[in-house]
């Protein structure tokens, strides 16, 4: 099986991600899903890795993490819904997907996770519908934010990949310290 980061350019540079972090990884995840057929061994072993949580429903926030979780829920033949993003970077399930959530027990996937802030505000509405999460799942984690948010939220993090990632709050960050200019790429 050809490993997830492989199928993603990547760039190094100094970076304002979706979080309002700062970072030196920009990951290119527009064509990750051109051609689904490519993901199907990974698409496969992430959703085995997610059956024993038996969720009833996968939901993952537009555009990728929506994406994946539909081609999840169809590998494990259950409901599928997305989070749209919206003004504040705040995500929210759809009006007409919200009372099929209550007390139902969903997984919500994203394709890479980094700071974890989808997945955050995600799961923050899922709370909204009465959801109740059972794993965050993922193709590929980066750094250590994406385990902290599954225990504070109490769920195991299920990842087909981990790598390693510098991420940092913008107050914190050297490459601004040593006066390196943001990158023209955000998330």
């Amino acid at each position: 099986m050809v490993r997830v980061h492989e199928l993603i350019s990547a760039e190094r540079g100094h970076f304002e991600l979706e979080s309002g972090h700062h970072g030196d990884l920009w990951l290119d995840l527009d064509r990750l899903f051109l051609r689904a057929s490519r993901l199907r061994p990974q698409v496969a072993e992430l959703a085995a890795r997610l059956a024993p949580h038996r969720p009833r429903v996968v939901c993952g926030p537009l555009t990728g993490g929506g994406f994946l979780a539909q081609l999840v829920a169809a590998e494990l033949d259950v409901d599928f819904c997305h989070a749209e993003r919206h003004t504040g970077a705040v995500y929210r399930v759809p009006e007409a997907l919200r009372a099929g959530l209550r007390d139902a027990r969903v997984a919500v996937v994203d394709d890479v996770c980094n700071a974890g802030s989808a997945v955050r505000k995600t799961l923050a509405d899922l709370a909204v519908c009465g959801a109740r999460p059972v794993a965050v799942g993922a193709l590929l984690v980066l750094g250590d934010s994406a385990a902290a948010l599954a225990t504070e939220q109490g769920v195991p993090l299920v990842a087909l990949e981990e790598l390693a990632n510098s991420l940092w709050q913008p107050a914190d960050c050297p490459l601004c310290a040593s006066g390196v200019p943001l990158s023209a790429r955000r998330s």
